[in-house]
């Protein structure tokens, strides 16, 4: 249901309406901003990016293609890829940071609820040690796949399908 809603709020902001677009902010923004502030770990910076990741998402609104993953999913990679450019000018990412944890707290006390933050715990171990990883690295630390591909010593295919696979069973484990 929530991916239908999305879809309806996302078309008719791509048809220019405001009040949609107002409605689709609520309605994801939270999660969006939870992925912000874990790669940039600056409020101010997640700010900025969840800023510049929503100008976006109105300016490009029609180029969505429900083919290509849920409404969310486009969401959270147009927010991933801002998050990573702002990374990049602003050189803050260390590598000796990017490493293969396990622990997948994503300190997200004014972002989602304990319940939430339990669920995805809870569907992130029963993921595959790669999947979790490379997704991980991918979702939480801001790697590009390449820099997935150095850290994981495998494939670009192959990370790539980890972390397809991985994304496609956490959606259904988080969806009810």
């Amino acid at each position: 249901m929530e991916h239908e809603q999305h879809l309806a709020l996302l078309g008719a902001s791509a048809q220019g309406d405001k009040q949609a677009f107002s409605k689709l902010y609520q309605a994801t923004s939270k999660q969006l901003y939870a992925v912000c502030l874990k790669m940039l770990s600056s409020k101010e910076l997640a700010e900025e990016a969840l800023q510049e990741a929503y100008v976006r998402i109105w300016h490009n609104a029609s180029e969505y293609r429900t083919g290509k993953g849920t409404v969310l999913t486009w969401m959270i990679s147009i927010v991933r890829y801002r998050a990573l450019d702002i990374l990049r000018y602003h050189k803050i990412r260390k590598e000796d940071e990017l490493v293969d944890n396990e622990s997948f707290d994503l300190d997200t006390s004014e972002k989602i609820s304990e319940s939430e933050q339990l669920l995805l715990d809870q569907c992130l171990q029963q993921l595959d040690l790669q999947q979790r990883q490379a997704i991980y690295l991918a979702y939480f630390n801001g790697c590009s796949h390449q820099e997935v591909v150095k850290h994981l010593n495998n494939p670009l295919g192959t990370i790539k399908s980890w972390i397809r696979r991985g994304l496609m069973s956490l959606q259904s484990c988080l969806t009810p």
